[in-house]
């Protein structure tokens, strides 16, 4: 029933692109004095969710024809000052990347809780 929902799709993929995320930001950090590492980072989920064609869906067939969303999240070599071993993890900044995608993970909890409330609540059950 839920996956039918627009908005708790999104909070599912919201979900999704969060815990991917943690794992990429895990491996900087494991990685941090390896030699030679490049510090790896998804792209935003913004950016995800306009690729796959988000912002816009189509109500009948021919309309707004966009190419089938394919997309996969794979790392990039996230930007950054490398230090003398050739490493470009900053500690500091996978710990700040680390609570905005605990912020986006609490909030698609948050938007999936809400709205199996709203739904309970429209066929008459209470928690």
């Amino acid at each position: 029933m839920f996956e039918k929902l627009e908005l708790a799709r999104m909070a599912q993929a919201l979900a999704a692109h969060s815990g991917a995320r943690m794992a990429v930001i895990a491996r900087n950090i494991a990685h941090a004095d390896t030699p030679g590492y490049k510090a790896q980072d998804l792209p935003s989920f913004a950016s995800v969710l306009a690729s796959e064609g988000g912002e816009m869906r189509a109500t009948r067939p021919g309309h707004l024809r966009t190419p089938a969303g394919n997309f996969a999240l794979t790392p990039q070599t996230a930007p950054g000052r490398e230090s003398p071993n050739g490493n470009t993890v900053s500690l500091e900044g996978e710990m700040v990347k680390s609570v905005e995608v605990r912020q986006s993970h609490d909030m698609a909890l948050a938007i999936y809780r809400a709205t199996s409330d709203v739904i309970r609540a429209s066929l008459g059950r209470s928690r």
